[in-house]
Parts: structure tokens; C-alpha cells; sequence
């Protein structure tokens, strides 16, 4: 394995600044980036240690991959292509695959052990597979050790839009072999239905959360004065071994087009968080719970009060441990692009004011774990002075004082990447004392890599 090239970076947060300043910011970002040490409240400037490179076990054109972690166990699926080159008129086909990295079996990064992925499994092939850079496949363990997997199917153009459907599968034998498909929406629209989130739920096996668009494809459906009777979707439904659908519930009826949803399991219950968006397009983030055997109504984690008349394509990250619940998102209320971050004891039926994490000039794209002493890991894609970007992290404290802010430690770099579309969302994931990253490298091909690194100690 070859450590990669990381930097730590100060605590302070910049001045807050307007969109057309933009360059002044970068330059600032820039001078900042190169600061290492300690923050005033002697947080380490290294979050992290012992960061090393995994070896890939993704093809060339390989992308958007997803991670999730049970058991000391990582689960990563991703797509590649499965015709390199497509006979001509032939469509090119995609495959989701699965690999597993058993941290249980190779010690600590420290040891000098080296991790591996488990050799890929192939979930699904199809010509008709939606590769898009922020809707991506997911698989999850669920608590009997089930595997379960999504996918989107790509039916084609349709008036106003696309048809694009959710497949879910399950499987008992590790990923080897797959149950037959379930569509989980019980409409016939032929609409967007994407942004999906997989979780287990507490009275059946699986819970899916997705966004909907069978009112929004709707004639009038996107326009200004049918909005709220023709809108974008929040749904949820659930489904068991013998792909038997639960009811097809509606959360919310107006929701941000094409932000990800996410879903964290508290001791309570789960907590699904999404981009609402209002009549006045005010887009902040929304969290509902599953209380008493029913899902609460939509409430704002923070009002930033971001209007916007256009999906950011940007949603939120959510983690819970117990009844402590993170979440990090990216708004640009007045202007002023920023990461905040804000914790509840509550389970989430209250949080506490946000803190800013971003070093300046963040373009959003972010990931957030609890880790083992209750303080929060949040990853973000950080713009450069030269157009590039980094994968960056910062370790945030919740405060004593549920009422007060986070306090937000220092700040590390762990690549560089791009803000390209085709650099994707990195994804992040904890496991006991470690924390796995991965990302889309763009190019022609394009490539997925990994990494994994020891938390630091206090």
C-alpha cells in the first residue's frame, strides 16, 4: 500500500464571502491549506492516521461507488462496464457489482497489514442500467445478515422527462446469487423515480425511500402555479424475502428534484433526511422520524433559508448512533456556499444550531460519520486555486451544551479530485476504529479508489 499525500489544515474558519468573490476566496483557501497544528480548542490538526491506498477491485470506466459498513465489514458496489466495446448498434451494458474488505481479518493499518477487497460479485447486467453521477446503486446488510441491493433501470425519454424505475433484490448467500427484482413503486407513471435510500426497517425486513416523480411528469407538473399539487416525491415502502411490497406511502409532496435522500437508524427508530423545497423555492434540509409506528411531519434541521429556483443536486448525509444523530449538508443561503453540521441527543426531535466545517469554498457532496467518542467525521469535495478540488475531512465536536454550537476541530486533506460531474459524490463509511473512503477518479476511463485509515486519538 502507498500512504497518500494528505495535509492538515487550521480550524479557523474564513470570512464569509459572496458568490463574485470567489477568487479572493480560492487564494485565501489556498494560503490557509498549508497551516497545520492545533485549533484554539487544542482539537489535533489530524483527524485521521495512517492513511493508506487499497487496491482497487474495479475495472477501467468503473464509478460511482457506495459504501456501507456492518459487522467489520465494508460493502462496496459501484458500476463498470460489462461489453468494453459494444459491437456497433449494439447498446453498451453495465454491471453492479459487489466487494467486500473484512477489516476483522487484517489487524490494524498500523501492523503494516495490507487490506483487500474480497474478489467482485455481479449483482446485476443490463443494457438498460442508469449510470448517472449523483444517482447511484447501494447495497446493505440487513440485521439476519440478508444483503440487499437497488438499482435504476433506464426505460427511456418520455414527455417532460425520464422513465426511470427502482429495482431492489435480495440475497442470503452473501451476494453470490440474487432474488428476482422488485419495483417498490406501485404506480404505472412513466416518471422519474431515483435518489433512493435503503435501510431495515423495524416491521419488515427492507425500507426503501426514494424520490417520485409520477405527479411531477404530470402535464403542468413543473410549473409554477401547480407545484405543490404536482410535485416532486418523498416515498417509502417496504418489502420482505418473498418480495412481498408493503403500502406505497407519500412523506412529502414537494421535494428538491434531484437531491439524495439518506437514512440513519437511531435506537428509536429511523430518521430519513432530504432537500425540501417550498412554495417560495426555499430549498433546506428536512428530516422526518418513524415515531410510534408512524413517520412524523417534514421539519427543517436548520432554516438557512436557500432559494433557489433549480435542483443543486446536492443532498444531505445523515449518521445516528443510539439517540445521537449528525447531519451535514451544503446550502448557499445568500449567496455564501457553505458545509454546516449540527448533532441531536434526541433522536432527532431537536438539533442543535449548525456549525460551518467547509475551509471556504466547498462545492458540497457531502458524508458524515459518528465515531466511537461521539464527536462526528464530515467529508466534503473543496474547491482549489487552480479548478481542481480536494476530498477533504473535519472531525466536529458536539458541545456539552445541546443549545450551543459544535465546535469544529481542524481540517485534512485526503486526495485531490475534481468537481467535475464525473467525479461523483466520495463516499465514506466507519468501521470500529477505522474509516474507508472512496471516489471516481475521471479520465477516459474513468477509475474508483479506495482508502483506509485509523481515527486518531485524543
Amino acid at each position: 500500500m502507498t500512504p497518500l499525500q494528505w495535509s492538515a489544515h487550521s480550524g479557523i474558519h474564513k470570512a464569509s464571502l459572496t458568490l463574485p468573490r470567489f477568487a479572493a476566496l480560492i487564494a485565501l483557501a489556498a494560503t490557509l491549506a498549508v497551516m497545520a497544528g492545533y485549533s484554539a480548542d487544542n482539537t489535533p490538526a489530524q483527524p485521521l492516521t495512517h492513511l493508506r491506498r487499497i487496491a482497487s477491485p474495479a475495472l477501467p470506466g468503473s464509478s460511482v461507488p457506495n459504501l456501507f459498513a456492518a459487522d467489520g465489514r465494508i460493502f462496496m458496489s459501484w458500476v463498470e462496464p460489462a461489453t468494453p466495446t459494444p459491437d456497433p448498434g449494439q447498446k453498451a451494458r453495465y454491471a453492479v457489482k459487489l466487494a467486500t474488505l473484512d477489516l476483522n481479518a487484517h489487524g490494524t493499518i498500523a501492523t503494516g497489514t495490507e487490506p483487500r477487497w474480497s474478489e467482485p460479485r455481479t449483482i446485476v447486467v443490463s443494457d438498460k442500467l442508469q449510470v448517472n453521477w449523483a444517482t447511484f446503486p447501494s447495497v446493505i446488510q440487513l440485521p439476519d445478515g440478508t444483503l440487499a441491493a437497488h438499482w435504476l433501470i433506464d426505460n427511456g425519454l418520455v414527455p417532460g422527462g425520464y422513465d426511470i424505475s427502482v429495482h431492489t433484490a435480495l440475497s442470503a448467500d452473501d451476494g453470490h446469487t440474487w432474488s428476482a427484482d422488485v419495483i417498490p413503486h406501485q404506480d404505472s407513471a412513466k416518471a422519474d423515480h431515483a435518489f433512493v435510500s435503503l435501510f431495515p426497517h423495524p416491521e419488515n425486513q427492507l425500507g426503501i425511500v426514494w424520490l417520485d416523480g409520477r405527479e411531477f411528469a404530470r402535464p403542468g407538473g413543473n410549473s409554477k402555479d401547480d407545484r405543490h399539487s404536482h410535485g416532486m416525491h418523498l416515498r417509502f415502502t417496504t418489502t420482505n424475502a418473498a418480495g412481498g411490497l408493503g403500502e406505497d406511502q407519500l412523506l412529502n409532496g414537494t421535494t428538491c428534484t434531484c437531491c439524495q435522500t439518506d437514512v440513519a437508524m437511531t435506537s428509536d427508530g429511523p430518521i430519513i433526511v432530504y432537500r425540501h423545497r417550498t412554495e417560495n423555492e426555499v430549498r433546506d434540509i428536512h428530516i422526518i422520524r418513524y415515531v410510534d409506528h408512524a413517520w412524523t411531519q417534514s421539519r427543517p434541521v436548520h432554516n438557512d433559508g436557500w432559494t433557489i429556483a433549480a435542483c443543486p443536486v446536492n443532498g444531505p448525509a445523515i449518521t445516528a448512533m443510539n439517540r445521537q444523530v449528525a447531519v451535514a449538508w451544503f446550502t448557499a443561503a445568500g449567496g455564501i456556499p457553505l458545509i454546516q453540521a449540527a448533532f441531536s441527543t434526541d433522536a432527532g426531535a431537536t438539533f442543535s444550531p449548525p456549525v460551518r466545517v467547509d475551509d471556504g469554498l466547498p462545492a458540497g457532496r457531502v458524508d458524515i460519520e459518528l465515531l466511537p467518542d461521539g464527536s462526528a467525521l464530515v467529508s466534503w469535495l473543496e474547491r482549489m486555486l487552480d479548478g481542481s478540488a480536494q476530498i477533504r475531512v473535519r472531525r466536529v465536536e458536539p458541545h456539552s451544551n445541546p443549545g450551543k454550537q459544535p465546535i469544529a476541530g481542524s481540517a485534512m486533506t485526503i486526495t485531490s479530485s475534481s468537481t467535475m460531474r464525473t467525479s461523483g459524490f466520495p463516499q465514506m463509511v466507519r468501521a470500529s476504529d477505522h474509516v474507508v473512503f472512496a471516489w471516481t477518479v475521471p479520465g477516459k476511463p474513468s477509475e474508483i479508489h479506495s482508502a483506509v485509515a485509523e481515527i486518531s486519538r485524543k
